[in-house]
């Protein structure tokens, strides 16, 4: 049979029975944890940039540094127009963003065209975002592949 549990304590000698409180924090289970978070947010972080599927045309373009979220208009292949994800008639283009941006003409705007599409119909989107006051507006494009 085993001998009784011991316990040195800071009194110099052992002592039967008793267990001294332990004054090291495991932070195993808090690294575990964070570790985990951390892979969920790399994950998901891309999916968040959701918007409307289109192909985009390709140019090498510096790129927009805006410290605020952009506005995005889409304008599909088939000639469909969205703010965000939502579909819009191209008549209420403008009293749509204005409602969205409550009067904020300085919001930038981003419009993101199929490369398919026409240059007039991008240029109708623009002219008519230009009419309602907003001046911030750019294209989207995609950066071409280096080899």
């Amino acid at each position: 049979m085993a001998g009784p549990l011991l316990n040195k304590r800071s009194g110099g000698g052992y002592r039967r029975g008793r267990w001294a409180p332990m004054s090291d924090i495991n932070v195993t289970p808090f690294v575990d944890v964070m570790l985990v978070l951390l892979i969920v947010f790399m994950v998901t972080a891309p999916l968040l940039t959701v918007g409307v599927p289109v192909d985009l045309p390709k140019a090498t373009a510096r790129a927009i540094t805006d410290p605020g979220e952009p506005l995005e208009v889409t304008v599909q292949q088939d000639g469909k127009v969205y703010i965000q994800e939502t579909e819009v008639d191209i008549d209420g283009l403008a009293a749509r963003l204005e409602a969205i941006t409550a009067g904020q003409r300085d919001k930038q705007i981003h419009v993101r065209g199929d490369q398919s599409v026409s240059y007039g119909e991008i240029m109708q989107v623009m002219t008519r975002i230009n009419l309602a006051g907003f001046t911030r507006v750019a294209l989207v494009v995609e950066q071409p592949e280096t080899r």
